[in-house]
């Protein structure tokens, strides 16, 4: 190649990063507004279909719907915006984005209440029964992090055939859900599901692609398991952020999933916010801001679960002595257990945090041990150079700076 062919080349692919940087941040808030409007219209939704009743319903409906689309919006226009050369912020637009969607709330108030005389009825029917689309997006979105790329060696050609056969099957599943409520009156169901459903060869690839998303997952946590061990440094903080956003996000599942009674609503609410926990993560773990903030996380939700859960069963179990087996009446016995969980707070503290600290945050234990050590041998040094000497080694160790400088007044 000719010295002014690769100048057009070197200026060509310049322009094309003018370019992208130019509409990327545009495209990324554009689509981010979009992502809150989506869940704005959840609510009046809700009530024009008779979905939510009394002031209290409509409040936490606002609340669930806006705790999750702020965060999920926000982390994927940022991550969009600031890095739109890697997929995976366009991917978390678009997987809030369509996910987002009250297409069944809208289909129900359609076709379900005004018999198809709304406007857009069509576009929301195509959105609703592409549904396998927007599901091929998750293991898409774990197969692609941290960097927007497959990963390499053995697992790479695993993960182009599943990914391709994913992307297969949704689009055909999704053609399938069509047929199905394509040519007629669009059947709806009260919660606003589609009463005709695929059958026959279309309802076995969706059912073929549920089993495959699913086992694209479990393939890829398997993955993770020597993926974690060889991983060290910047990319192990990386891949911890995502566990524990992956984690927040089951554990949400469950509470949202095990509410009931007349609390329903607060929990739903509660494992709502608990959903927006991974996608902050992804964007965190992606553009590398404070990743090593999260040992300290780790520890602290670790340590005061374990405090939380003994200081109540304590507390629970001093009364019950107290009134059950002791003659003390209720209130005498609620305030002392009260007293006694309040003085073992601190103790209880201090050795758990240590305990979960050698484990969980092993940067902060060791350097308490450097400096611990480094206190010792203080005591029983006089000569100033070795005092210099071992200053220096003990901040190297604990803090690994990359400059140290001491200064001394002069001696007068």
């Amino acid at each position: 190649m000719s010295p002014s062919g690769r100048a057009d080349g070197g200026d060509g692919h310049r322009v094309s990063g003018i370019v992208r940087a130019r509409w990327a941040p545009v495209a990324a808030v554009t689509l981010g507004v979009l992502i809150i409007g989506t869940a704005l219209i959840h609510v009046p939704l809700d009530i024009l279909t008779h979905q939510v009743h009394g002031g209290k319903d409509v409040t936490v409906d606002w609340v669930t719907a806006m705790g999750f689309a702020v965060p999920a919006a926000v982390t994927g226009a940022v991550v969009a915006a600031r890095r739109p050369g890697n997929p995976l912020g366009w991917l978390l637009l678009a997987l809030f984005l369509f996910g987002g969607v009250p297409a069944s709330g809208y289909a129900f108030l359609d076709y379900g209440m005004h018999h198809g005389a709304l406007p857009l009825g069509r576009v929301v029917v195509a959105l609703a029964v592409a549904w396998p689309v927007w599901l091929f997006l998750i293991p898409l979105l774990l197969w692609l992090f941290p960097d927007g790329r497959l990963p390499r060696g053995r697992w790479r050609r695993v993960a182009v055939t599943l990914i391709a056969a994913g992307a297969a099957l949704s689009v055909l599943a999704s053609v399938g859900n069509f047929v199905a409520v394509a040519g007629h009156a669009v059947p709806v169901t009260a919660s606003g599901g589609f009463a005709a459903s695929a059958s026959g060869v279309w309802g076995l690839i969706e059912n073929v692609l549920v089993f495959g998303i699913g086992a694209s997952c479990l393939v890829w946590l398997i993955a993770q398991v020597p993926k974690y061990r060889r991983s060290a440094g910047e990319r192990r903080q990386q891949l911890k952020w995502l566990y524990s956003g992956a984690a927040a996000l089951v554990v949400s599942a469950v509470i949202s999933a095990q509410s009931s009674g007349d609390s329903a609503s607060y929990w739903q609410v509660v494992g709502t916010l608990g959903l927006a926990v991974l996608p902050v993560c992804v964007g965190v773990a992606v553009l590398k801001y404070r990743l090593y903030a999260i040992d300290r996380i780790i520890s602290r939700v670790i340590s005061y679960a374990i405090i939380t859960a003994v200081l109540a069963g304590l507390f629970a179990g001093l009364v019950l002595l107290a009134t059950q087996v002791l003659p003390v009446k209720t209130p005498v016995a609620v305030a002392a257990a009260t007293l006694a969980a309040a003085a073992l707070f601190n103790p209880l503290r201090r050795r758990v945090q240590h305990s979960v600290d050698r484990r969980f945050n092993r940067a902060r234990y060791d350097a308490e041990i450097v400096i611990a050590a480094f206190t010792a041998r203080l005591r029983q040094t006089v000569d100033l150079d070795t005092v210099l000497g071992d200053l220096t080694g003990a901040v190297d160790a604990a803090f690994q700076p990359a400059h140290v400088s001491v200064w001394l007044p002069p001696r007068t």
